[in-house]
């Protein structure tokens, strides 16, 4: 009886209703930024060679066999020293001959001029006289000129680094025998690109590291701009000063020149919210509906995390940067704090 009647009470109930289903969640997971205008400052290195801006070549002027030449490569000289002499007996011998040419010709003048009181000779023989003085004025005066130019002098202060002659060699004019620079007037020659160029001016703080002389930084500043770029490089040419030099400094030694440079405001996003097709770069926006919309840029110059937007977005927009598994246009986001 019991069971029949719970047979009838179970086909009577109604039948339980199923275990309610979990709905998938529709909103895609994102993280965003805002685009935004900022002012950056970024580094670059460069290499450069130290070079001496003050330099003289010493050539001589006077033909005939070196007597005297004491400095060799290394040395250093004050300014005046006496660097090279040749053998100047020739040249003696001959201004000695001018001088007694002139001391003739001014007693012949004289001589003349009270003949002419008398109207002995006539006034172009006078003139005559007059002229061949001038001339052998002017002979003593060449002569003592081309013996000056058998002593040279150091036109400043400085170093030796280059010898090419030795005494006793016979040389003609116009030979090259020594080389001088000022170390003080070491300037650093660094090669940028134009672009960088164009943020650099006079004055500018730059720090210097010289390979030789370890890892220590020193400190510098840009002292001149090149002002052309070459055509196939598109490299442009500035010099580095140091002050004060290091003392163990030297030309020719390899150098990397830091140039901290600050930059006009520019549109910046972070790089991971750039993205590439094969024809375009584009970026995923948050409109107002909180749905994600692709978005074409231009980007500009990348500054280690960062790139430059040149155009396809505003400040103060919201652009994601993380979350892209996924993400097609138009799709609900929800935004990961």
């Amino acid at each position: 009886m019991w069971l029949l009647l719970t047979a009838l009470l179970s086909a009577c109930s109604p039948p339980p209703e199923p275990a309610t289903r979990h709905r998938k969640s529709t909103v895609h997971w994102v993280e965003t930024t805002k685009v935004n205008m900022q002012t950056l400052k970024t580094k670059s290195v460069y290499t450069g060679i130290p070079r001496a801006k003050r330099i003289a070549r010493i050539f001589t002027q006077e033909t005939g066999r070196i007597t005297y030449l004491p400095y060799y490569e290394g040395d250093t000289i004050k300014k005046n020293a006496l660097l090279v002499k040749i053998d100047d007996a020739l040249l003696k011998a001959e201004l000695n001959k001018a001088i007694a040419s002139h001391k003739y010709s001014q007693i012949n003048v004289q001589r003349y001029q009270k003949l002419a009181k008398k109207h002995i000779i006539s006034d172009d023989e006078l003139a005559r006289a007059q002229t061949e003085q001038e001339i052998a004025r002017a002979e003593e005066h060449i002569l003592r000129t081309r013996l000056n130019y058998t002593k040279i002098k150091s036109p400043f202060s400085g170093m030796i680094t280059t010898r090419l002659r030795e005494v006793g060699d016979v040389i003609s004019a116009n030979t090259h025998i020594l080389t001088v620079i000022s170390p003080r007037s070491l300037v650093i020659d660094v090669d940028v690109s134009e672009y960088i160029l164009s943020d650099v001016s006079v004055g500018d703080a730059v720090e210097v590291q010289i390979d030789a002389l370890g890892t220590k930084m020193f400190k510098g500043t840009v002292s001149r701009i090149h002002p052309s770029i070459h055509p196939t490089t598109h490299l442009g040419l500035i010099e580095v000063r140091l002050r004060p030099l290091p003392k163990k400094m030297r030309e020719g030694q390899f150098c990397r020149v830091t140039i901290t440079r600050t930059l006009s405001p520019r549109m910046m996003i972070p790089y991971t919210a750039l993205r590439r097709d094969h024809h375009t770069e584009y970026v995923f926006i948050v409109d107002n509906d909180h749905k994600a919309q692709k978005q074409i840029v231009h980007s500009g110059q990348r500054f280690a995390n960062r790139v430059e937007i040149l155009d396809g977005v505003t400040q103060g927009q919201s652009v994601i940067i993380k979350g892209f598994l996924g993400l097609k246009s138009g799709k609900k986001v929800g935004l990961v704090h």
